[in-house]
């Protein structure tokens, strides 16, 4: 696979940019202006290992199409990254491809570090249908961007999925691909007592089947168990509020735990909760 990295002004010019087969690495050597994007070009689909930044480590994503493009983040948009991201006069950027060996493996397919509203292209991409105040701090994409410290909130690394207090809320995790997933794992947001949390969650997949996971008052993991089933999404909805004083619950992570698909196969399989965990709705 050809990897290319590039630097891209507002107008289009490119500013730096590295070709490598597999492997590519591209210093910047100059602070980023407002309209800046960074560009990721691979010669085809696939698995790749992913830093725009120094200030993050590489991640596995799934490039659905050949280009990705983040407009480099300026003022509120900056702020769900570590204040040290896209700052000063000195970037690193990498990406590889992903061997066959780590693609097999089982891991949380959900999380993206580099997510976010126009995104059509990197996978998995996460969508809501509310985010409190449309603040950059509490939008979907934060739910899948492996920041999971959640004693706090409204700004780095307390960043979260605010639901504006509407009980419809609904965030929708994409994957861009076939893939078998076994295990949910929510976060709640546990900034007590501003926060309330849900007693009550829902997941309805792909293949059209949904269960419901019941939730406590904690900041740890809390994880369930699911019949190993192939999905294309899934969608967290049906949010039950706790009866207390305050009207904020809200997502710090979710995770979605499973494997590849070598090949897509039966998407229709049964999602059948385990006798305890989970019940279907």
């Amino acid at each position: 696979m050809e990897l290319t990295l590039k630097i891209m002004d507002a107008d289009g010019f490119v500013l730096a940019s590295a070709t490598g087969q597999d492997e590519t690495f591209l210093v910047y050597r100059q602070s980023y202006r407002e309209g800046d994007c960074v560009v990721v070009e691979a010669s085809e689909p696939g698995h790749i290992f992913l830093a725009l930044d120094s200030a993050s480590q590489p991640g596995p994503v799934y490039m659905k199409e050949c280009d990705y493009c983040l407009a480099v983040p300026f003022g509120d948009k900056r702020k769900p990254y570590s204040p040290n991201a896209f700052s000063g006069d000195m970037h690193r950027l990498s990406v590889r491809s992903a061997r066959p060996d780590e693609i097999a493996q089982r891991r949380n397919l959900a999380l993206n570090p580099w997510d976010d509203h126009a995104n059509r292209t990197l996978f998995p991409h996460a969508r809501a249908n509310v985010e409190t105040r449309g603040e950059a701090v509490f939008a979907a994409r934060n739910a899948i961007d492996g920041e999971k410290a959640n004693d706090d909130h409204g700004f780095w690394p307390y960043t979260s999925w605010g639901i504006n207090r509407d009980p419809e809320a609904a965030l929708t995790v994409e994957f861009g691909r076939p893939v078998r997933i076994d295990e949910i794992v929510f976060y709640l947001r546990a900034d007590f007592p501003h926060d309330s949390w849900w007693e009550k969650a829902s997941v309805t997949f792909s293949n059209g089947r949904t269960c419901s996971f019941p939730l406590v008052k904690s900041g740890a993991a809390q994880g369930f168990s699911i019949e190993p089933c192939i999905v294309e999404w899934v969608e967290l909805h049906g949010l039950i509020k706790a009866e207390d004083g305050s009207p904020f619950p809200a997502l710090t992570q979710i995770e979605i735990w499973g494997t590849e698909v070598p090949m897509a196969g039966d998407r229709n399989v049964a999602v059948v909760a385990v006798e305890g965990e989970a019940e279907h709705a």
